[in-house]
């Protein structure tokens, strides 16, 4: 199988103990793993798939913290270097009563920011290796140069690129630097995700099939739209494929995309998607594909935090067997 490389953001979230609080009013947090790239790479690693993070820590006790359980959860941090010059990010979450999330984070900047370009080695990349990143990590910063270098790499070596807008405004100065960015990115990749969401304020419009479409545009080949516990939507040039969600018992969902992405990409590696066979790869395997990781992302919302709420694959086929929703 091919390596998933993510790059970006990699932070602890600190989560709060009591739900439909303001975060003004949290008591009392307990700290977890998380940051997307990282969560996605966790996930990917989890089910099966050779798994990186490409980012950069701080030399701290968040930092240790971070790369153990990193490598607990079976992704490779040799590409992780540390730094003094910032500290590692953190992010404080507070949860309504639904599960839903508001955020907080502290970076200004964070040691992941400081990747450099110069850090980046081309040679890590081979043919069907994926690189999947976000927009949270596409401030202006080393880190964004980064990016770039890593994009134009593994297409280089003839590999996919995953691009999952997460937005997060709070990080950004204004809302229009974030779109910006994330519309400069889109083009360069081969897969986005976006949920509904972010669907309006990505492209500005209202319809969501109309949206959908006008992101095909570029090297994206397919588009999968996520709708929470509705399931997801596979969109690409010659149709749509829908798959429904699962009802669970939603306690938290931090990182219930990423785990869905992580369990969507785990499923490219496997089946050896590349630039050329995307397409057909989506089309042969898009049913179970979606299940998978429409059952990944419900599974990690039983539980609190993103990398410790994962579930096995086990745990993904039991529910997938038990409601057999269809694609």
């Amino acid at each position: 199988m091919n390596r998933l490389y993510a790059i970006g953001e990699v932070l602890i979230d600190f989560i709060p103990l009591q739900k439909g609080c303001a975060l003004k009013d949290v008591t009392a947090f307990e700290r977890a793993p998380g940051g997307a790239p990282a969560n996605v790479a966790a996930a990917a690693a989890k089910y099966g798939a050779p798994s990186s993070l490409l980012t950069k820590l701080g030399r701290d006790a968040f930092g240790d913290f971070l790369l153990e359980e990193l490598e607990r959860a079976g992704v490779d941090t040799a590409h992780i270097p540390r730094t003094n010059d910032a500290n590692t990010g953190l992010a404080f979450v507070s949860l309504k009563e639904n599960g839903e999330r508001d955020f907080s984070f502290y970076r200004n900047p964070s040691a992941d920011l400081l990747l450099s370009e110069e850090e980046i080695d081309p040679a890590l990349f081979k043919a069907g290796d994926i690189l999947h990143f976000g927009s949270v990590n596409l401030v202006d910063s080393p880190m964004k140069q980064a990016h770039r270098k890593a994009i134009r790499a593994v297409k280089a070596a003839g590999g996919l690129v995953s691009f999952d807008p997460n937005v997060r405004l709070p990080l950004w100065d204004d809302a229009d630097s974030c779109r910006r960015a994330i519309l400069e990115f889109l083009p360069k990749a081969d897969l986005v995700k976006i949920s509904d969401e972010e669907l309006e304020f990505v492209t500005g419009i209202a319809d969501p099939e109309t949206a959908l479409h006008s992101l095909l545009r570029g090297d994206v080949k397919a588009v999968v739209y996520t709708r929470g516990g509705d399931g997801a939507e596979l969109y690409t040039a010659n149709g749509r494929c829908v798959s429904p969600g699962y009802k669970v018992d939603v306690q938290d969902t931090t990182g219930a995309g990423d785990a869905f992405v992580g369990g969507f990409l785990f499923h490219l590696l496997k089946q050896g998607a590349s630039p050329d066979n995307l397409t057909a790869v989506l089309e042969q395997h898009h049913g179970e594909m979606l299940r998978f990781a429409n059952a990944s992302g419900a599974l990690t919302t039983t539980k609190k935090g993103a990398i410790s709420a994962l579930p096995t694959i086990e745990d993904i086929q039991k529910l997938m067997d038990s409601q057999h929703a269809p694609a």
